[in-house]
């Protein structure tokens, strides 16, 4: 294993123990889903270049536009979030109340 692989492999374990263990507020979480995602489209960019192929270029382009809409949804929620029960604190959040 290259030493490149080892630091896309550890940012996304790193990203995901985060997302994991500090789950105190919405806007953490939602940077560790980022942080997630840029680490899976940095791999995924160098991976076709590693491997002498065209055929999955494209690959890397859908992900930004997943990683995009993902953010989007995740702040217009964090937004609501904020405004409904005033933080974002996710323990204030409880999905069996509307």
């Amino acid at each position: 294993m290259s030493l490149l692989h080892l630091g896309f492999y550890s940012s996304f374990t790193l990203s995901c123990l985060g997302l994991a263990f500090h789950r105190t507020h919405l806007i953490s979480a939602l940077l560790c889903l980022e942080s997630m995602m840029l680490s899976m489209y940095v791999a995924l960019s160098i991976w076709p270049a590693e491997t002498q192929t065209t055929s999955i270029a494209l690959t890397p382009v859908l992900m930004l536009t997943f990683s995009a809409c993902e953010a989007g949804t995740g702040l217009a929620m964090l937004v609501a979030s904020t405004r409904t029960h005033g933080s974002d604190h996710l323990h204030n959040l409880n999905l069996l109340q509307c």
